[in-house]
């Protein structure tokens, strides 16, 4: 069996042993290019976020059986090619006994929200520039605020833990969701954005989530409020959080994730991107929310435990 690895850089050695185990490992970074080249004979094919797996690249992949992408999300896989070409796609999501074992998104969301309301990346710019303004960079407390989560799934509850030491009141939206803690309150997705002075986004990315939040909702927030997005960049519509932005809508954002994030052309000319260059009012970081060495060491070998056993027969 050929296994495929198309983004090996910094790939645990531990996960490499077990896949060397299972068959031939050959691991290549690769563009589009030489991922369409490179495909046509691999069995399994390990990916993480830098490359959309699409129709073109089912159609190349004669031999493929197996995805492997240590993820929760899957919007960077075409699912219905999949199941078209008799794909199986192994991942994280529903993977809730490892998963509740892995915070560094929900520690993101936390460093996001920190860095964006004491502005500490300007005012750590400004001392480095020879500059000591201490009255210039004057922030918010996050004591007595209230903090909406839109989405109160396994990170939704992970975040809301660590606002209580904060001493942040909660309240959240999720549909799926009935009930919570005594101390969190379920709302309807208006009144939470008119409540909140911190809007957390942890929803999976489905057709029901593209755009949730958009001009209708920016319109609901308070102009004093944040919004903090580490889910996926499509839950948000990116031109009306930036026209809130420049209007002074809402008072700032904080992003660990773009539409389009395997678009290198699209990335070099984003329009929040280029805002981030020049206010202080966003903070846009590269879909680095999961990426810390333990959660994707922990990650990457969990996965390839998977596959194997997926190999053996005993994952259907």
């Amino acid at each position: 069996m050929k296994i495929l690895n198309v983004e090996p850089e910094g790939y645990t050695a531990e996960a490499r042993e077990i896949l060397r185990s299972l068959g031939e490992l050959e691991e290549r970074a690769c563009d589009r290019d030489a991922l369409l080249a490179a495909v046509g004979d691999a069995q399994v094919l390990i990916v993480r976020l830098a490359h959309r797996i699409d129709e073109a690249v089912f159609a190349r992949a004669k031999s493929l059986r197996v995805i492997v992408s240590a993820t929760t999300g899957l919007n960077h896989i075409d699912l219905d090619a999949a199941e078209r070409y008799g794909v199986t796609v192994l991942c994280l999501r529903g993977q809730r006994v490892f998963l509740d074992s892995v915070t560094a998104t929900a520690e993101h969301t936390w460093g996001l929200l920190i860095a964006l309301v004491r502005h500490l990346l300007p005012a750590a710019a400004s001392v480095a520039q020879g500059e000591w303004d201490r009255d210039r960079f004057r922030g918010t407390q996050l004591s007595r605020k209230t903090l909406g989560i839109v989405g109160f799934g396994r990170l939704g509850r992970i975040v809301a833990d660590y606002a209580r030491a904060f001493r942040m009141q909660v309240v959240f939206h999720d549909p799926y969701v009935e009930a919570a803690d005594a101390d969190v309150e379920k709302l309807g997705l208006d009144d939470l954005l008119a409540r909140s002075d911190v809007v957390s986004l942890h929803v999976a990315y489905s057709n029901e989530t593209r755009g949730l939040i958009g001009v209708r909702e920016f319109e609901r927030m308070k102009p004093s409020a944040v919004l903090i997005n580490t889910a996926r960049g499509e839950i948000v519509d990116e031109a009306a959080l930036l026209n809130a932005l420049e209007s002074r809508q809402i008072a700032g954002a904080a992003i660990d994730v773009l539409d389009n994030e395997t678009s290198l052309t699209a990335l070099a000319s984003h329009p929040l991107i280029r805002y981030a260059g020049e206010s202080d009012r966003l903070i846009v970081t590269p879909h680095v929310g999961g990426a810390t060495l333990d959660s994707m060491k922990d990650a990457e070998v969990f996965m390839a435990q998977m596959l194997a056993h997926y190999v053996r027969g005993e994952v259907s």
